[in-house]
């Protein structure tokens, strides 16, 4: 019952914050939305299992995705701060305020991937389903990642619109989610 609360409560705060995105069903904001939810579903899922067994190998495995997730996540959001002076004129009332960046950020973990944000909330669901592996918390953590996937091509359609050719070029030199890979 308080899974169910909590699950309330924060979508509550979640719909708030995604109000605009919510009347732009083709905005990028839009999907990532559903992901957080499927995000918040895994991990009240998993609540009453965060500590059990915290040495097994899925915990560790759990810890480490976690851990990244967390860097990747403060990396991200204090480069776009810094460099890519977001600006409350940009013009898109889907984004939110650390979004409305000006300036194309491919620098840090940018250099390497488009999405860093995106990534630590993809390696997020998995380190949390890796907290109790069942098919429930796989089907929430495969739908989060579809979802993040999705926001991210989204976005990517708005970023072309908004950088132009710099952004085309940028996207021929670095991968959606995993250096190298994805």
């Amino acid at each position: 019952m308080l899974e169910l609360g909590g699950f309330l409560v924060i979508s509550a705060v979640l719909i708030y914050l995604s109000r605009e995105s919510l009347r732009r069903p083709r905005s990028h904001g839009f999907y990532r939305f559903i992901a957080w939810e499927c995000l918040l579903a895994l991990c009240l899922l998993n609540l009453r299992r965060w500590f059990v067994n915290p040495w097994s190998v899925p915990q560790l495995i759990s810890w480490l995705l976690l851990f990244i997730s967390a860097g990747l996540a403060i990396h991200g959001a204090v480069m776009l701060g810094r460099r890519g002076r977001p600006r409350d004129d940009r013009k898109d009332e889907a984004l939110i305020g650390f979004e409305r960046t000006t300036v194309l950020v491919a620098e840090g973990a940018y250099r390497y991937i488009r999405h860093p944000l995106y990534s630590s909330l993809f390696i997020l669901g998995w380190g949390i389903f890796f907290k109790d592996l069942t098919w429930l918390g796989g089907a929430l953590a495969a739908a989060a990642t579809l979802f993040l996937v999705l926001t991210a091509k989204v976005e990517e359609a708005e970023d072309l619109l908004y950088f132009g050719p710099a952004y085309q070029d940028y996207m021929r030199r670095t991968r959606l989610f995993i250096p190298f890979v994805f």
